[in-house]
């Protein structure tokens, strides 16, 4: 099971140049979480400081009974035993094999014996697709690949957390879309709490349970998915809808005049579009920590756009026969009883 993180009043400078401040929200245990925000706006500065690898100016992060900014040494060793860290290129070293890559956390950091190192190495290569290529260096792989080992890596000390810092970049959309069905995969099978940052829409759109976006050094919004989907935020309607008219300009910030100039000509953004399903797992059964489709707007009184939570809520592969559920309106009762997910429930 995951565990909770608290970020309160979080700030992050590098001399005069303020990255972001009072960054405040909770990843709950369990879930999904994917930050946004545009280049430039400090993403991977902030999972650094959630790990430990930066120190923030002033704020508290709180993993258990843990200060991550305030601790002693020790404990931030001991602390970042939960982390399991996906860094954008994989991080792979060159020299050594896919098995020897993720065999080196357990070398480092536990006494185990070769054996059972070897036990738990293929385990996880096995979670990741990579069965058989074990022998395989870095360079003999495709991008996707380097991904899914440094996923594996992640895994071998069986964090409570993990971190993907844009999980998706080099990347082709159907290696992407593997990406994402692995993430939600795993998380299915470990209930381990994650963090995604992404700059991929469509990633946050059907993968999350919550999304966060950055904005000029401030944290825009936070929250249940639902929630910034059919949020009427100028930023965040922007972004998740990659329109070109709101705030958000080529220097991260229109200028006033620009934005002026669009008020003038009466240009307004679209409509927001239906709300996609949420991606499931393969098995075609919800993860513990899932929502049932529209609960979060049907809790909080807002209507969706026309046309949202439609189309196969899961698609079971192999053996196992394809299931089709019809998704029911919003004013029906919700599809899934609340025992069922055992989640936290947003709103």
């Amino acid at each position: 099971m995951g565990v909770e993180v608290q970020i309160e009043g979080l700030s992050k400078s590098f001399g005069r140049q303020v990255i972001w401040e009072n960054v405040t929200f909770t990843l709950p245990a369990g879930e999904i979480s994917v930050l946004l925000g545009p280049s430039g706006t400090g993403k991977s500065v902030f999972l650094k400081c959630v790990v430990g690898l930066l120190k923030p100016n002033s704020g508290f992060i709180g993993v258990g009974d843990v200060d991550v900014v305030s601790c002693s040494e020790k404990d931030l060793y001991e602390v970042r035993r939960l982390f399991g860290v996906l860094f954008q290129d994989g991080a792979l070293f060159g020299s050594m094999n896919l098995y020897d890559n993720v065999a080196f956390p357990l070398r480092e950091h536990t006494r185990k014996s070769e054996r059972e190192v070897r036990q738990i190495v293929m385990e996880k290569l096995d979670m990741v697709g990579l069965a058989g290529s074990e022998k395989l260096l870095p360079g003999e792989i495709s991008g996707g690949m380097r991904k899914r080992a440094g996923i594996a890596r992640a895994l071998v000390l069986d964090p409570e957390i993990i971190l993907f810092d844009e999980p998706d970049s080099g990347l082709d959309p159907v290696r992407t879309a593997l990406l994402n069905q692995l993430i939600v995969d795993l998380n299915a099978q470990t209930d381990t709490t994650m963090l995604i940052v992404t700059h991929d829409i469509n990633t946050a759109r059907t993968v999350p349970d919550n999304i966060g976006m950055l904005y000029h050094r401030r944290l825009a919004m936070f929250g249940p998915r639902e929630m910034l989907l059919t949020s009427q935020e100028p930023v965040v309607r922007q972004f998740l809808n990659a329109q070109r008219h709101g705030p958000i300009g080529m220097a991260e910030e229109k200028d006033a005049d620009e934005l002026a100039q669009e008020q003038l000509a009466g240009i307004k953004l679209p409509p927001l579009p239906p709300v996609v399903l949420q991606l499931m797992p393969s098995d075609g059964r919800p993860r513990p920590s899932q929502h049932p489709p529209g609960e979060w707007c049907r809790r909080n009184g807002v209507t969706p756009p026309p046309g949202s939570f439609e189309g196969d809520v899961t698609t079971a592969p192999g053996p196992v026969p394809r299931e089709t559920r019809t998704v029911p309106a919003l004013a029906d009762p919700p599809l899934y009883g609340e025992q069922q997910y055992g989640g936290r429930h947003h709103g």
